[in-house]
């Protein structure tokens, strides 16, 4: 029997059951898997959704979004997409007390439902997400940045893939133990002592999802479903300026709850005001346990020293870093990393920044290649990348916000520019801000320059003494600052084995020699950990068994048999 189950499955556990029990292997296999499909053709989808989609997407625009949750008769509108389009959406709003309040009433019935239960209504909501994924991936690109396909793809079916391995790993913590056990020992020539033990999962509370600018739904949904499957309400508090993809979200989650006979109060939205600080009041109420946070350093590093009251996930920034050695494959390094640099002009938390080159150059299949040919070898590729601004911005997308611009803008006053930004008028929005990327070179002791995090489509190529001190200054400025994601090319064993040796000292996933169509800064579900909880940039993985283990505890209650 499962832990906390004594009654017949619900009936969306039986609807769902082979994708949950797929998706447990997954997590055991670490193969490739992935539960939704990542193509928005019309042959996957069928011929009308993109249509479809996009007239759900423009319904929303200027008005009042369709939301029956607790609030007090506000309405607030923050977002301004990168793209040029006015968006307007008005959502409800409601105050800390308000939601934490109406998420309490909603949780003891959601806890007694028991695990299978909740996976069957958590796997529902991901279907109804998927039904809706073109309306999804439209809230997501306009209002992030991202490009259709990346917004369909990470916001929409890898988003959908990272909240399923959640629930994944979560059932198997809430399911490890047996719901109930006979328990026997002898007591000399007595009869033997018999108890009936019986072991409840109980969630630790109200749990709060403080989303980002940059993936809405990418970086949200493991928090919200962990959280959600374990038997805690969740307050889903959108970044300002991306505020309808999870409200999108919580539209459906809401709808199937509601269905389902539980209280739709366990999912709410919290969008705040201009300078409410809303996150802030929630993350430090006494009634949320569990906040989970992707954005600053600075933030994350508050979140993590004052929520004392609540279990604190973070993701945060970092120095992510690619040590180059050696290649059998130039043009194909060369490729590789120039499509990193461009894809969504930088702006995702695992892209390569300080790019580690020793500055008498490096062997290659196209014979010696010196510093600066290595550094121009990578921006000719993202010269090529870029230079068609109808293709270009397919995988640019646009700027996200002004901090982005600033940092664009102060740039330009430090090193030896490689390869500079340009700005790109967008063929078919207007008012999109649109920038390549910026390549500058940098001396190996420059390091108050790049031992910052320069977020955006900023990276720098730093001259070092030798592979050797590129690995120094790996290990210390991750493990000082910490990153998402490291890189190495060489065609030294001894050389892979010393930077794989370095990333696990400084807590880092490698990808080592990648020259063909798997990127650095792509993360595939159900394979790949996401962060390691092992350096600054993050205090948790996405996803394993610490992720989801801590938003419950097992109470149990003993009675002679």
């Amino acid at each position: 029997m499962m832990a906390g189950m004594t009654e017949t499955p619900h009936p969306l556990y039986d609807r769902h059951a082979d994708t949950l029990n797929r998706a447990l292997t997954a997590i055991t296999e670490r193969g490739y898997w992935s539960a939704y499909p990542e193509s928005p053709s019309p042959r996957v989808y069928g011929e009308t959704a993109a249509a479809d989609g996009k007239a759900a997407f423009d319904a929303y625009l200027n008005g009042d979004f369709p939301l029956d949750q607790p609030g007090d008769g506000q309405t607030v509108a923050t977002e301004a997409s990168p793209f040029g389009l006015e968006l307007n959406v008005r959502y409800p709003h409601a105050a800390a007390d308000q939601l934490v309040g109406a998420a309490t009433v909603a949780l003891p019935a959601w806890r007694d439902a028991g695990p299978q239960a909740r996976a069957g209504v958590c796997l529902e909501i991901l279907d109804r997400l998927h039904k809706h994924i073109f309306e999804l991936a439209n809230a997501v690109q306009f209002t992030s940045g991202q490009a259709f396909v990346m917004a369909f793809q990470a916001g929409g079916a890898h988003a959908l893939d990272r909240a399923l391995e959640a629930v994944a790993y979560a059932y198997a913590e809430m399911t490890r133990h047996p719901g109930t056990a006979g328990w026997e020992k002898a007591a000399g020539k007595g009869d033997p002592l018999r108890m009936t033990k019986t072991f409840h999962v109980v969630p630790r509370g109200v749990a709060l999802v403080i989303g980002c600018n940059t993936f809405p739904t990418w970086n949200s949904y493991p928090g919200l479903f962990a959280s959600l499957v374990t038997g805690n309400p969740v307050v889903v508090k959108p970044h300002p300026r991306a505020v309808l993809p999870l409200a999108v979200t919580v539209k459906y989650a809401r709808e199937v709850l509601a269905e389902a006979g539980f209280d739709p109060n366990l999912v709410l939205l919290a969008p705040e005001a201009p300078g409410e600080k809303l996150a802030s009041t929630l993350a430090l109420h006494p009634g949320v346990k569990i906040v989970d946070f992707t954005g600053s350093t600075e933030y994350g590093d508050w979140l993590e020293a004052n929520a004392r009251q609540a279990a604190v996930y973070t993701e945060k920034a970092g120095l992510n870093t690619v040590v180059i050695d050696s290649t059998d494959d130039f043009a194909g390094l060369c490729r590789n990393l120039g499509f990193t640099l461009t894809l969504y002009s930088g702006q995702m938390c695992t892209t390569s920044q300080n790019l580690l080159i020793p500055r008498n150059g490096i062997e290659t299949d196209q014979g010696h290649k010196s510093f600066d040919e290595v550094a121009a070898g990578i921006a000719a590729t993202v010269g090529k990348l870029t230079a068609d601004p109808a293709r270009g911005v397919e995988l640019t997308g646009a700027i996200v916000n002004d901090g982005v611009l600033e940092r664009l803008d102060e740039v330009t006053k430090v090193g030896e520019p490689v390869l500079e930004s340009r700005t790109v008028e967008h063929p078919s929005f207007p008012g999109a801000v649109v920038r390549t990327p910026t390549i500058v070179k940098l001396a190996a002791d420059d390091t108050a320059t790049y031992s910052r995090e320069w977020f955006g489509p900023i990276s720098f190529a730093i001259a070092t003494d030798s592979t050797e001190h590129s690995l120094e200054i790996l290990r210390g400025t991750v493990g000082e600052k910490g990153a998402l994601t490291a890189a190495v090319y060489s065609t030294d064993e001894a050389v892979l084995d010393a930077a794989e040796a370095a990333a696990i000292d400084a807590g880092v996933h490698l990808s080592c020699n990648l020259t063909g169509g798997v990127f650095v800064n792509q993360s595939a579900a159900f394979s790949d950990f996401h962060g390691s909880g092992a350096n600054p940039a993050a205090n948790a993985a996405l996803t394993d068994g610490a992720y989801v283990a801590n938003r419950f505890r097992i109470v149990q209650s003993r009675r002679h048999a």
